[in-house]
């Protein structure tokens, strides 16, 4: 429970930060490439889109952690190591950004996600009722 804890609270951090982009933040340079200060309509549109990634993203590793029971747990096994396989997609692609800002910032940040889902996909981590 306490990664699925960890990854939820990064990620609603990441959620405040894609509001403020859709909002018209001069963030930019800190996602989606850092090509704009602020995000044109098309990427503030992407940046909603986040938000909702997130919370399913939330929602799998609770699921998987056994807080919430709504899937059968293979579904939420494999959906885990989906999600590990998209951080660490995630690595790269900010760790070769051509902004600087981006790099430095969310490189560390998917990393730690990434670390986080592995764990949670793993099995580590979850939820154990008393009886």
């Amino acid at each position: 429970m306490p990664f699925a804890l960890a990854l939820t609270m990064i990620l609603a951090l990441l959620a405040v930060f894609q509001i403020a982009l859709a909002a018209g933040a001069p963030w930019g340079h800190f996602a989606w490439g850092g090509q704009h200060r602020v995000l044109p309509r098309n990427l503030r549109i992407g940046s909603a889109v986040s938000i909702v990634i997130y919370a399913l993203i939330a929602f799998i590793a609770w699921e998987r952690a056994g807080i919430t029971s709504l899937l059968p747990d293979v579904v939420a096994q494999v959906a885990m190591w989906i999600v590990f396989a998209y951080f660490a997609i995630g690595i790269v692609m900010n760790a070769i950004s051509r902004s600087k800002p981006e790099r430095y910032t969310m490189t560390p940040v998917v990393l730690v996600l990434a670390v986080l889902s592995l764990l949670i996909a793993m099995g580590f981590g979850e939820y154990a009722m008393a009886i």
